[in-house]
């Protein structure tokens, strides 16, 4: 029998404060799967012990929304009787390890967190970040992720419809795979997961466990070392068809009123299912594992409690409604099985064989979790750059720009994904700024995006947190739709370490600032930490998912652009290079501080253009970002069909490609609406600048003489990723 002690205790990932709170919490030395469940619920990844204090400074409030943190997902009002329900989450350290399962099981995991709110999902979306692209290890992790997202969200059928990839060698050792889900369902019928009703049957729903993901919790609150390649049994293995299974039937248990409580079995498995449970409704919970439906003979207590198996379920239900649930699981060729039922105890008690293998207080193993407000060392602020001096002319800087790892057409990757099924989506990638898919039965659509610049957060953690957050606001103004929440995914390195912290609480700073001017509240979110090999940090990746609403699908708004249109730049260039892709890709230096954020110009701007596209006047609209105003507009001719004509007398590097923030590039169609949006700018006090505009032709004619034809930019933009996997 193996001896519990501290030495066993940190194993697990229980410092020695906490193996002897444990000790403290229950009074003797505990059993191998106490231990196991104190130890996975005390974990980073479960209970948010470096973050939680920080978290609470965070925006979560408005009139639209219906529950925000604290569920399994975000619930907001979008009218019509309406609710979107989304969510972001990490599924970093298991991609690394085996990218094909732990990518597609991360899209198994946050489709679960939707429909386990009575949401039928409708859209699936995701924030990757990956090494340096000329190595082996990182083309290898880019194929196994995208085929694994792919692989499980074509076959479960929800669209993937967004997303976006930067690449960067802080990712080489530990990548990114954040995945988002959002979801629809009547505002009246949200079901969340606080147990109630002593002697109510505990139901198991879904695939059987096995032995796969144990301690998968514990691992992705680790830092990698040398040894990362034998964690591979800690990597969930998924399966989609059940997961499409699974969707239904309880989406059709949820139709009926059999349900008192659910939760998804996710991290750390049938512990934390069963714990969260109980704990949120004050009651106590008594597991009989004999029962739990098992693909793997032997299985003991700790695995059992432990395993991370995917597509599985936990259910409270009305006892007189059990035998129509069963009915209705056994319908769609699940496994059901009563494993227990609620007690008025207040405790967890586990049994297996007849033998008692945990009994723990609930209170305690939730209110007694460490909560830790580590040391904190602020990064410094760069300086500004000056002005920059390059002798590179602008057509070459924009081929290099355009095919570069972080601006190249990412179609290699989103052709991998149904971006169309179920028949809603209005926009796919690269034709706006966000997914718009619509919402079926109805005259509405939602617009869905996520951004992050880690480049900007690295330089200054706080304007990089409020810039991200700014971002995601832009690109669903830029569809025309009204933005309305944001899910979160904070992917930092390790808390223990001051710096790092530093950054966390500078990015939580930024991203509270700009909710707060935007109207914007946080409703759900995921804290990954540790993501660091052999001591390597990532850099700072707050990535932002967002959700918006347009209450007319028709109206919603790309950035391809026709033949016949005039642009206009809405918002103040200064010519910001910092932090730039120009300043890396084209001069070869990562520095100086990143373009500043403007929260009322952003408000400001971003209102007024929301107002034009909702007047109707505005024909293509595209935010400026990554690579500044050349890239912006070069996008929107490889997403058209008409070449473009820049006659303005610009050569200085920082106009074209300077990456200042609360900008935008309008078409409208032709001189009369150029007048009429120039002279609606200039009364509500907003920047506008005419550029240039749209013509028949196949080129980009640019100052100086200068020209670049349409082919040409198209084949050194959409060339770049297919070469590597040649």
């Amino acid at each position: 029998m193996t001896e519990i002690n501290a030495d066993l205790a940190k194993s697990f990932g229980l410092n020695a404060e906490e193996y002897a709170k444990v000790l403290d919490i229950m009074g003797r030395v505990p059993s191998f799967t106490e231990l196991g469940i104190f130890s996975v619920m005390w974990s980073e990844h479960c209970s948010y012990k470096s973050s939680r204090v920080w978290l609470k400074e965070l925006p979560t409030k408005a009139p639209w929304v219906i529950h925000g943190p604290g569920e399994n997902a975000g619930v907001i009002d979008i009218g019509e009787g309406l609710a979107a329900i989304f969510k972001m989450e990490s599924h970093n350290h298991p991609s690394f390890i085996e990218p094909y399962q732990g990518a597609a099981t991360g899209v198994g995991g946050i489709l679960r967190d939707v429909f386990t709110m009575g949401a039928r999902p409708i859209a699936n979306l995701n924030a990757l970040r990956f090494g340096d692209p000329a190595l082996p290890v990182t083309r290898r992790v880019v194929d196994g992720v995208v085929r694994g997202i792919g692989g499980y969200g074509n076959c479960v059928g929800v669209p993937t419809v967004g997303g976006e990839v930067n690449f960067h060698p802080a990712y080489n050792g530990n990548p990114l795979v954040n995945a988002m889900t959002v979801g629809i369902a009547p505002k009246d019928r949200i079901f969340l997961s606080a147990a109630a009703g002593v002697g109510n049957p505990v139901v198991y729903v879904g695939s059987k466990t096995g032995r796969d993901g144990i301690h998968g919790a514990t691992m992705a609150s680790t830092e990698f070392d040398a040894s990362s390649e034998e964690k591979r049994p800690t990597v969930q293995v998924g399966d989609p068809f059940t997961e499409k299974l699974l969707i239904e039937a309880c989406l059709e248990l949820m139709r009926t009123d059999a349900i008192v409580a659910i939760q998804d079995m996710g991290a750390a498995g049938l512990t934390s299912s069963s714990v969260e449970m109980a704990g949120k409704g004050g009651v106590g919970i008594e597991l009989n594992l004999d029962h739990v439906p098992q693909r793997e003979t032997g299985m003991s207590a700790y695995e059992m409690m432990l395993s991370e198996s995917q597509e599985r379920m936990l259910m409270v239900l009305k006892p007189e409604r059990a035998d129509m649930a069963r009915a209705i699981i056994e319908k769609w060729d699940l496994d059901y099985a009563v494993i227990g039922h609620i007690t008025d105890t207040g405790r967890i008690v586990v049994k297996h064989k007849g033998v008692v293998e945990a009994d723990i207080p609930l209170d305690p193993l939730a209110e007694a979790a460490p909560l830790y407000r580590r040391p904190i060392a602020e990064t410094p602020k760069p300086a500004p750059l000056g002005a920059i001096a390059s002798d590179v002319p602008l057509d070459e800087a924009l081929l290099r720009l355009i095919a570069s790892p972080d601006l190249c057409s990412r179609r290699w990757i989103y052709d991998q994904y149904d971006s169309t099924v179920g028949g809603q989506t209005i926009k796919r990638p690269a034709q706006a700024d966000a997914a718009i898919v619509r919402l079926e039965g109805t005259t509405r659509a939602l617009a869905i995006t996520t951004d992050c610049t880690p480049r900007y957060c690295v330089a200054d953690p706080e304007e990089g947190g409020k810039q991200a957050v700014a971002e995601a606001w832009r690109n669903i103004t830029a569809t025309g739709a009204r933005p309305l929440a944001i899910t979160d995914n904070m992917n930092f390195g390790n808390p223990e370490k001051p710096e790092i912290m530093g950054q966390f609480a500078a990015a939580i700073k930024g991203m509270a600032a700009a909710c707060a001017a935007l109207d914007f509240p946080v409703v759900s979110g995921n804290v990954s930490l540790y993501n660091e090999t052999e001591g390597r940090p990532i850099l700072p990746t707050p990535a932002i998912g967002a959700v918006g609403v347009l209450d007319d699908a028709t109206k919603a708004v790309g950035y391809a652009l026709e033949p016949g249109q005039e642009l206009i730049v809405i918002g103040e260039t200064r010519g910001e290079l910092g932090c730039s892709l120009y300043l890396r890709e084209i001069l070869g230096r990562e520095e100086g501080a990143p373009p500043s954020v403007d929260l009322t110009a952003e408000r400001r701007n971003g209102d007024f253009v929301r107002e034009q596209l909702r007047q109707g006047d505005i024909t293509a609209c595209h935010d400026i970002a990554d690579g500044g105003l050349l890239v912006a507009l070069a996008e929107m001719a490889l997403a058209g069909t008409a070449g473009l004509e820049l006659p303005v007398k610009e050569d200085s590097p920082g106009f074209w490609f300077g990456e200042d923030q609360a900008r935008y590039v309008l078409a409208v169609p032709g001189h009369a609406a150029l007048i009429r949006l120039m002279t609606r700018a200039a009364e509500a006090g907003i920047p506008a600048r005419h550029i240039g505009r749209s013509v028949n032709g196949n080129k980009l004619t640019l100052p100086n003489g200068l020209a670049i034809s349409l082919p040409q930019l198209r084949d050194a933009h959409e060339g770049t990723i297919p070469q590597w996997f040649a």
